[in-house]
């Protein structure tokens, strides 16, 4: 049969604990996937209000039980229809019989490839007795008879495109299987195999591909197509394909029609490559490719230019700062003077401050004779000046260091949706960093980075031909031949990571994944493209997504995100089970995000022509997602200022092409910030936005490209001072000890639970007992805890101080029963090391929802000959905001730093509450019993 309704396929937990808790009565249930066993199912059923999950395992022979209490024989089924009708009757081991079914929503209204609206939307689950049908699927009751084939055959059309059919294609198709089908059939059944209808019908579709083949036509085409074999494709679940039957199955005839229709479908969906080739080989034929920007010689590698900063010293005293990387001096001049009053040489520079309250202004501290420190304080001409200055002075401090191994690099990243346009024969701009918004300094925009990052969506490039031409584009602007780390691409969707010669061998452990989110999550005209690696001992991810276009679709675009997230397959398999956010030091997420403002077009049109971006933020579809931790959690984004990068009209960046005349009448795309780059890091490491802005000066396609620049730190893998095994006695070990953790989970469920341990520190995962206290005081909410002879002593397996600073512990609490994880987090060690117990409390999250909060009081023990560390480049430039009444003189003594404060009140990354702060989740934050 058809997949039932009561079988929710892969929804989270949490989604499935709030469906039961919308039905509210006691028996009902649902099935969906199960997280924690491939090919398994959970039974979810509900019981004086509270969630019961039992697994659904096959057996070696594909046979299904469900895991019930000790003592009740396991009963096995051929079919999952079988196990849930069986377990409708009492004494089987469940809290309560399975009595009313709650019914898989309808799906959310898709876009064409064109962007075009779909009609229809998302319904709200249902509960009906079992045995009764809906929409035509059947839960329990034995179907009795059988529905005209065209009907049944047309109902799974409108399913896969979740409205009546709105295209040509769509609108010959169900002509044919409304009226053509059955005169198909009944010439099989006479010996007559040619599907002369069929043919008809896919010839008259196809037609435009005769006029003209275009990547746009044969996408449009290929949907049509993809669309049509999964209606006759028999439903199966995606976990295990042999175990339900098909709806249509029980005629011979009908299957053979299948079989034919199956394989007409295989050969026409060859059509994509068959023209890819075709046109590759006309290419290579008449040398139709790109003008080449390496036409002219690359320019040879010369040393960066002493660059110079006109800077106020005190109230009114002028001075010049000479900059020089390559000699590695600062020199300091009086204005107009041609000698320097003072060169300090970069091992001089003890620390470099940024002042918050005055983004012009640094104080520059450094060893002037022996014993003594001095500062001085500079106010530049302007923020952009001021950042230029410090990105030299890290950039000569990194070039004179003694380290064979970085301790910072420098990523770029760009995302552009390039219209299905060729790019212009230049990128500089993008590539650079200059046009609009927080871009680079003129003296710094020269400087290559480590690490470029590219992510275009509506690319029609070929993959070699992109690569390429973006490896000419650098090699012309920095003189540096880029190594291509990894090339992913997704119909059109293409992400590109380029990486500095001398680093190539440090990049290692490298995957790319791809998700298609397009219509019924099967056509790639929407999706994402991923890259993973390790840069020495620091995991890095990069997402490069399109999703789906619309105003009205702010939670289709939601749900794009969501699956990306959990279909994603990157980094660590071993953190399969994490959080896709959790499972890298650094993870940046990029591309046509499509999420559009809600004002009124002649509004946003006035307050673009002001610079008044502030009041277009505030009616931002992502910015307003976020604010609901509907959508990238705890991500970051740098602060726009520049305008919106879409839609503009193709040619110039004068004015926005706001009108789109379609045949089904005028569609209104409002200027938008559709373009985004976000980033979420570790607790505790450095990762910061230098630049985030568009160009101004490409105008192919009607979007802008997108930049962002980051200063990223690193580690590399660790060598001890001293060897192991060099002393006379053991080795000596630090630990992590813990002294109590307690919990709290958004879940309506009563499961024991236990914590597991994971970390590159440690030889393997490491689990917690049970949990020994447990409430649920709070509707909806499970307070757990855990006491120190519960919790595992934890040994790193190195026991260095400078080691374990850069370390990380990934927790996950998952329950007893299940072994499904209701929530991770991440707890940096650096904080926590000392002979003092230090507290920590964090979010928990899981498949990009925020699931509960997790407090306790750990600490990691250190050997006292293991306590040295250094300090890491990134480290000699810090903040401080200004105390007003306090004015410095121009040369002041300073002492040692003040100790980080480890400890707050609150995450980091949490914004302040509101007044009406009222989430349960988090009232171990508050002290709220």
């Amino acid at each position: 049969m058809a997949a039932a309704s009561w079988y929710h396929r892969d929804i989270s937990r949490v989604v499935a604990e709030e469906l039961l808790a919308k039905a509210g009565r006691d028996g009902c249930f649902l099935v969906r996937d199960s997280e924690s066993v491939s090919g398994a199912y959970a039974l979810c059923l509900l019981f004086q209000r509270h969630v019961h999950t039992y697994r659904i395992l096959p057996n070696d022979e594909g046979l299904l039980s469900v895991q019930t209490i000790q003592g009740i024989q396991a009963k096995c089924f051929r079919t999952l229809p079988d196990l849930i009708g069986a377990y409708q009757q009492p004494n089987n081991g469940l809290v309560t019989p399975l009595l009313y079914p709650v019914l898989r929503a309808g799906p959310a209204a898709d876009e064409d490839s064109d962007g075009e609206d779909a009609r229809g939307g998302g319904q709200v689950a249902n509960v009906v007795p079992a045995g009764v049908a809906v929409g035509g699927t059947w839960l329990s009751t034995p179907i009795t008879g059988r529905s005209p084939i065209s009907q049944q055959l047309h109902q799974r059309l409108q399913e896969q495109v979740h409205s009546s059919p709105a295209s040509d294609f769509m609108g010959f198709m169900a002509e044919y299987l409304n009226h053509h089908v059955q005169l198909d059939l009944e010439a099989l059944r006479h010996g007559h195999p040619q599907l002369r209808h069929l043919s008809t019908a896919l010839v008259t579709a196809c037609r435009a591909l005769h006029r003209r083949v275009d990547q746009d036509e044969i996408d449009f085409t290929l949907a049509g197509l993809e669309t049509l074999a999964r209606v006759f494709d028999p439903p199966v679940s995606p976990r295990s394909p042999n175990r339900e039957q098909s709806l249509l199955t029980s005629d011979p005839d009908l299957e053979l029609l299948l079989n034919k229709i199956s394989t007409v479908n295989h050969l026409l969906s060859s059509l994509e490559k068959k023209v890819l080739k075709s046109l590759q080989e006309t290419v290579s034929r008449h040398n139709l490719v790109l003008p080449s920007v390496a036409a002219a010689p690359p320019p040879a590698a010369k040393p960066l230019a002493v660059q110079s900063f006109e800077v106020k010293v005190g109230k009114s005293q002028r001075a010049t700062l000479r900059v020089d990387v390559e000699a590695g001096t600062v020199a300091i001049s009086k204005r107009g003077s041609s000698s320097p009053e003072e060169t300090i040489p970069q091992d001089k520079i003890l620390q470099l401050i940024k002042y918050q309250s005055m983004q012009s202004k640094v104080r520059l501290v450094y060893d002037r004779e022996p014993q003594k420190k001095l500062s001085r304080d500079f106010v530049f001409s302007s923020a952009r000046k001021r950042e230029a200055f410090c990105q030299l002075l890290q950039l000569m401090k990194i070039q004179h260091s003694n380290l064979d191994e970085p301790d910072l690099i420098s990523v770029f990243i760009g995302t552009w949706n390039m219209g299905s346009t060729p790019p212009p024969r230049s990128l500089a701009s993008w590539l650079t960093s200059r046009g609009l918004g927080r871009t680079q300094d003129e003296t710094t925009a020269s400087i290559p980075h480590d690490i470029y990052v590219i992510g275009t969506q509506e690319n029609s490039l070929g993959d070699r031909e992109w690569v390429e031409f973006l490896r000419a584009s650098l090699k012309t602007l920095m003189a540096i031949d880029y190594r291509v780390v990894a090339l992913q691409c997704l119909w059109s969707i293409k992400i590109v990571v380029l990486v500095r010669p001398e680093h190539e061998r440090r990049i290692s452990h490298v995957h790319t994944s791809s998700v298609k989110t397009g219509i019924a999550n099967t056509l790639g005209n929407k999706g994402a493209v991923g890259v993973s690696f390790l840069f020495n001992g620091t995991s890095f991810g990069f997402v490069n997504c399109h999703l789906a276009s619309g105003s009205e679709k702010t939670h289709r675009r939601n749900q794009n995100y969501s699956d990306i997230l959990r279909s994603l397959v990157l980094g660590d398999k071993c953190l399969g089970a994490f959080d896709l956010t959790l499972r890298f030091t650094h993870l940046f997420w990029f591309g046509d995000l499509n999420y559009r403002l809600d004002m009124d077009v002649q509004d946003i049109l006035a307050h673009i022509t002001k610079k008044e971006f502030d009041a277009l933020l505030a009616v931002d579809q992502l910015n307003l997602e976020r604010e609901k931790n509907k959508v990238f959690l705890r991500f970051s984004e740098g602060d726009i200022s520049f305008p919106p990068t879409y839609r503009y009209e193709r040619g110039s960046r004068d004015s926005y092409m706001w009108q789109k005349f379609k045949p089904t009448g005028v569609r209104i795309n409002v200027p938008s910030w559709c373009d985004r780059i976000l980033w979420k890091s570790h607790p505790e490491t450095h990762v910061v936005c230098n630049s985030y802005g568009c160009t101004d000066d490409i105008v192919t396609s009607d979007h802008s490209p997108v930049f962002a620049t980051f200063e990223v730190g690193v580690t590399s893998q660790f060598v001890p001072k001293n060897a192991p095994g060099s002393g006379s006695g053991p080795e000596p070990l630090a630990c992590i000890e813990w002294e109590s953790i307690e919990v709290i989970i958004k879940t309506t469920s009563r499961s024991k639970c236990y914590i597991e341990f994971h970390s590159y520190c440690l030889e393997e995962a490491q689990r917690s007992g049970e949990n020994t206290s447990q409430s649920c005081d709070i509707p909806g909410f499970l307070k757990l805890g855990w006491s120190a002879k519960h919790l595992p002593v934890l040994n790193p397996i190195l026991p260095d101080l400078e080691y374990l600073g850069d370390q990380h512990l990934l927790l996950s609490i998952k329950g007893v029963e299940s072994c499904e994880s209701y929530g991770e987090c991440c707890i940096a060690l650096r904080s926590m090391i000392g002979s003092m117990a230090q507290q920590f409390e964090t979010f928990l999250f899981h498949r990009g929802e925020e699931t509960g909060s997790i407090r306790g009081w750990m600490k990691v023990r250190v050997p006292k000959d293991r306590r040295s560390t250094r300090e890491r480049l990134y480290e000699w430039i810090s903040f401080e905001e200004e105390d007003e009444d306090a004015e410095p003189a121009a040369d002041t003594q300073t002492g040692p730093k003040p100790p980080l404060q480890h400890l707050r009140s609150r995450p980091r990354s949490l914004p302040e509450p509101a007044a009406g702060y009222t989430n349960p989740a988090y009232f171990i934050f508050e002290g709220v019993p």
